[in-house]
């Protein structure tokens, strides 16, 4: 059988949904989701096209799991875990396109001190001197190792930041033969626990830089840049950070909401919040109805393919603020890429999953409830005077 038989059949033991890339490239290049056999012999070829005859990866995916990155420090016999942050996006999106959280926002107590444990046994397994990197994903109280990397990571300028402890440079110390101890740190166990801030790294993509362009995440990493954002609670930290990265959340007006099946209760969760807060809700046909369902009071509108007025119409008029919009399979992205097209040469904010989603809800929120909106502070005022920064300076 051919090679992309191979792959289906390996598929099929596998089972759907399955990660596919090749071997051989970096940055999730060429890296896909695919949830049936026709669309995966598809992409086969495409890949066969691109790469040549090379080997082709499958991995299982897991569904609605929350991804984790770990920064730990070590000189082979001493460990310190610098950080511990919780993506926002759900694992499938590529690390440095999702947002996340130091420390983590939603996680029980329990999860966060077990991925130190496995984080501090990887280190010392691996013998590792200065900076490791791990990837963790955590499914209904499981927890699973995706990748381990003893090097810094892309990570570690936001950790030192969200900390106040230089972790390149002690790295850099630690790998030329210096002691883990004789650096003063804060206890590792409670450290991240008595910051007393939040902050949140948020991703800067160049969607509006290219024509034609669909601005849905997957495991390929398409942002080109980050920033941070730091508060004393997540929903404030997200919004500095969102701000941050050249976009805005407004205060008012009317949210459009078309997700696919699974992410509708989320979207009742989140249409009630906006409604709160004064907003209007919009949405397609099948979110609206389950919506109305719920006795929410929202409004239905056409897809493009429905005849006009449509939601595109009501973008371009400027009676929509803010859009989320998430999708499944092939036929149904090519039906709402207009929508998202839309919004991001329009300028009007977007989420394409639910868990941005609900954090940019809960920005916008909070923003609108506080009389002052989001505060502003100089980075030091969230950090004590502490001898672990003088030592780690």
């Amino acid at each position: 059988c051919n090679h992309a038989d191979d792959v289906i059949a390996q598929a099929e033991k596998i089972g759907y949904p399955v990660v596919v890339r090749p071997s051989y490239v970096l940055g999730g290049r060429a890296m896909k989701i695919i949830h049936d056999p026709e669309t995966l012999k598809a992409y086969v070829h495409e890949l066969l096209a691109m790469f040549g005859d090379g080997p082709v990866l499958l991995d299982s995916y897991l569904q609605d799991a929350i991804e984790l990155d770990v920064d730990c420090l070590s000189d082979g016999t001493t460990f310190f875990v610098a950080g511990i942050m919780e993506h926002i996006e759900e694992a499938g999106i590529h690390s440095g396109d999702s947002a996340c959280s130091l420390p983590p926002y939603s996680l029980p107590d329990e999860i966060v001190d077990e991925v130190r444990r496995q984080t501090i046994a990887l280190a010392g397994a691996l013998n590792v001197r200065g900076l490791m990197n791990v990837q963790f994903a955590v499914k209904d109280g499981a927890i699973y190792i995706i990748e381990v990397n003893p090097r810094a990571s892309r990570t570690t300028p936001f950790v030192a930041k969200a900390t106040g402890i230089a972790i390149a440079k002690i790295a850099a110390r630690l790998m030329a033969g210096e002691a883990l101890t004789s650096f003063n740190l804060p206890d590792d166990k409670t450290h991240m626990k008595k910051l007393g801030h939040i902050a949140v790294k948020e991703a800067v993509f160049p969607f509006a830089r290219f024509a034609g362009v669909d601005v849905l995440l997957g495991p390929e990493m398409k942002s080109t840049g980050e920033t941070m954002g730091i508060d004393r609670n997540f929903a404030a930290a997200f919004g500095k950070g969102f701000i941050g990265s050249g976009s805005t959340l407004p205060k008012s007006g009317r949210v459009f909401l078309s997700v696919r099946d699974k992410d509708k209760p989320m979207a009742a969760t989140i249409a009630q919040e906006l409604l709160t807060v004064g907003f209007k809700v919009a949405c397609t046909r099948g979110t609206g109805e389950y919506l109305q369902l719920q006795g929410l009071p929202v409004e239905i509108v056409n897809k493009v393919h429905e005849g006009r007025p449509h939601i595109v119409d009501m973008m371009k008029d400027g009676m929509v603020q803010l859009v989320f919009n998430t999708t499944d399979g092939a036929q149904a992205i090519v039906d709402s890429a207009s929508i998202r097209k839309t919004a991001l040469f329009g300028k009007i904010p977007y989420s394409t999953t639910m868990a941005g989603a609900r954090a940019m809800a809960a920005a916008i929120a909070r923003i609108v409830q506080t009389p002052n909106g989001l505060d502003v502070a100089p980075l030091q005022s969230y950090f004590a005077k502490s001898t672990a920064k003088k030592d780690a300076a």
